[in-house]
């Protein structure tokens, strides 16, 4: 999973995506959306989640070479059914301004740019990630 999070440039120094992982799994384990390949291998991700007032998708991946099949759009699909069953009214997500091909493939799932500003603030630092 990390792997193909690295290979897709989703990985970031600050996040430790081990621990994402491991709070994740003890935390609506369910919206963790795994694509495993019939040879074992992981090559799709995505974590969904609802906090009762808004769905969140986070770390969609699809590794580099299984990318424009449709892979993520089944997962979108997937998530917004599981997020609609959670009773969630609206799904948000954030991307990267540079990240101009996730974008257009969010904006071509009917997504549009909200008018806010974007905050964050850690409140368990994450080591660097291993490796």
């Amino acid at each position: 999973m990390v792997g193909l999070w690295r290979d897709c440039d989703l990985a970031r120094r600050w996040n430790d995506p081990y621990r994402d992982i491991a709070r994740k799994l003890s935390h609506q384990a369910d919206g963790f959306l795994v694509g495993e390949w019939p040879d074992g291998a992981v090559r799709a991700s995505a974590m969904f989640g609802y906090d009762g007032h808004r769905g969140w998708v986070n770390y969609l991946a699809i590794g580099p070479e299984h990318q424009r099949q449709g892979h993520a759009r089944a997962l979108m699909v997937a998530g917004e059914a599981w997020l609609l069953a959670q009773g969630c009214p609206k799904l948000n997500l954030q991307v990267r301004r540079s990240n101009i091909s996730a974008v257009d493939f969010y904006t071509s799932l009917g997504f549009g740019e909200d008018d806010v500003v974007s905050l964050g603030k850690r409140l368990i630092p994450d080591s660097p990630p291993a490796g």
